[in-house]
C-alpha cells in the first residue's frame, strides 16, 4: 500500500476545496445569510451526495480495469487532459472573488441539506471530475479497485468537509478578509491552476 499517494491525494483534495468555486461560495454565502448552522447543513448535503459519485465511479471503472489495461491508461489520459483543460479554464477567468447577498433564500435545515445533495448529484461535472481526479491516485496492488476508490472517495469527503465545514464557522471573518484583501482572489486563483496542472502531471507520469 502505498500511502504517499494517499496523503498526495489529502492535500490535493484540500488545495481544491480551499480555491473558490461554486460548493464553498455558496456555502460561505448561505453561512452569511443565514446562520452557520445552515451553513453547515449545506456542507452535509454536499459531502453526502459525494457518495454517489464515488459509488457510480468505483463500480464502473472498476469493470473497465478488469477488462482492459489500455482502455484505463485511456482513461487517465483523458482525465488528465481535462484537468489541464480545467486549469486553463481557471487561468483565463476573473480572479475577483464576488461575494452577493442577493438572491440567497432562507430555507429549514433539512431544505439546504436536499438542496446541497441534489446540487451535488445531478451535477455532471462532479462526476466528470471523479473520473478524471481518482483513477490516478490508485494505491495498492492487494486490495480490489472498489475498495481503493471507496476510500478515495471516503478521504475526499473527510477532507472537503473539514474545510467546508471551516468556512461555514469561519464565514463573516473570511467575507470581511476577502472584501479588505482584493489580491487574495490572484493568490486562490493561482492555487487552483497549479492544482489542476500538478494533478494532471502526476496522473500522466505515474505507473498504470
Amino acid at each position: 500500500m502505498n500511502y504517499e499517494t494517499l496523503v498526495g491525494f489529502a492535500l490535493a483534495t484540500a488545495g481544491l476545496a480551499v480555491s473558490p468555486g461554486p460548493d464553498n461560495i455558496y456555502v460561505l454565502m448561505q453561512s452569511i445569510t443565514n446562520g452557520k448552522k445552515y451553513g453547515l447543513a449545506t456542507v452535509a448535503g454536499l459531502i453526502s451526495g459525494c457518495l454517489v459519485h464515488t459509488t457510480l465511479l468505483a463500480f464502473g471503472i472498476s469493470a473497465l480495469i478488469k477488462a482492459n489495461d489500455s482502455l484505463f491508461f485511456g482513461i487517465k489520459l483523458l482525465g488528465a487532459v481535462y484537468l489541464l483543460y480545467l486549469a486553463f479554464q481557471v487561468f483565463k477567468s476573473d480572479a475577483d472573488i464576488t461575494l452577493s447577498e442577493n438572491n440567497v433564500p432562507k430555507k429549514g435545515l433539512f431544505q439546504l441539506f436536499k438542496q446541497g445533495f441534489i446540487m451535488n448529484v445531478l451535477n455532471p461535472k462532479v462526476t466528470i471530475f471523479f473520473l478524471a481526479f481518482f483513477p490516478g491516485f490508485l494505491f495498492s496492488e492487494s486490495l480490489s479497485t472498489v475498495t481503493q476508490f471507496y476510500t478515495l472517495g471516503f478521504i475526499f469527503m473527510f477532507v472537503s468537509a473539514i474545510i467546508f465545514s471551516a468556512i461555514a464557522i469561519l464565514s463573516g471573518f473570511i467575507s470581511n478578509y476577502l472584501k479588505n484583501n482584493s489580491k487574495v482572489g490572484g493568490y486562490l486563483k493561482w492555487l487552483q491552476i497549479v492544482v489542476f496542472v500538478g494533478i494532471a502531471l502526476y496522473i500522466l507520469f505515474s505507473e498504470n
